[in-house]
């Protein structure tokens, strides 16, 4: 029972790995006032004309109802997931933070899972002990897998503020990736609590 509940939960964390890495972690949609959009789209056309023109767009927009339109059209909407976002960094010549995405949000996660596997299977020996060593110095860098997931938040906020103006109503929403990752690393931290290493001097 102690070697299949480990076993069983790296699994657990391997399978959630996959959709969590695949799956969108966030949406975000900005929204435009109908009757907003059209009145700054007469102010912009009157600040080029002087007073008539003012005066004639005023009238024309309030013959035509554009001061009373109600509703909200869709002006922005982007969905990324973390391989999502890694490819939109290597396509946008960001290669460095990229790279340091997927390595601390695909390789060593993965890599330390599969270490971890492979540590339960092994003889207790020297070998063994080497890499347990190896184990717990990558589970070192386990909290960077949340920090990854800020980093996406951030970095797809900070896309769409660059585009939006303030007549944008900006909402965001988390995707099943964002949950799918969270399970992730829930079972990741609770297999390395349940896993014993064997001390490299032991």
């Amino acid at each position: 029972m102690r070697f299949l509940l480990p076993v069983t939960t790296i699994l657990i964390a391997l399978a959630l790995l996959i959709p969590g890495v695949t799956q969108p972690v966030l949406t975000l949609e900005g929204k435009i006032d109908k009757s907003k959009l059209a009145q700054t789209g007469i102010e912009m056309l009157a600040d080029e004309g002087d007073r008539n023109t003012r005066n004639i767009l005023a009238m024309a927009s309030s013959m035509l109802g554009l001061d009373k339109l109600e509703g909200e059209i869709s002006a922005y909407k982007k969905t990324r997931s973390i391989w999502g976002t890694v490819t939109e960094l290597a396509n946008n010549k960001n290669y460095l933070v990229a790279v340091l995405v997927a390595l601390f949000s695909i390789v060593i996660p993965t890599l330390k899972l599969l270490l971890q596997l492979i540590y339960l299977f092994l003889p207790v020996n020297s070998f063994k002990r080497v890499l347990g060593s190896t184990v717990q110095r990558i589970s070192k860098w386990s909290m960077v897998d949340v920090f990854v997931i800020a980093l996406i938040v951030a970095y797809l906020a900070g896309n769409a503020d660059g585009q939006m103006g303030e007549l944008i109503i900006m909402h965001a929403e988390f995707g099943a990736g964002f949950w799918y990752f969270t399970g992730y690393c829930l079972f990741a931290i609770a297999a390395s609590n349940l896993i014993k290493i064997e001390p490299k001097n032991g």
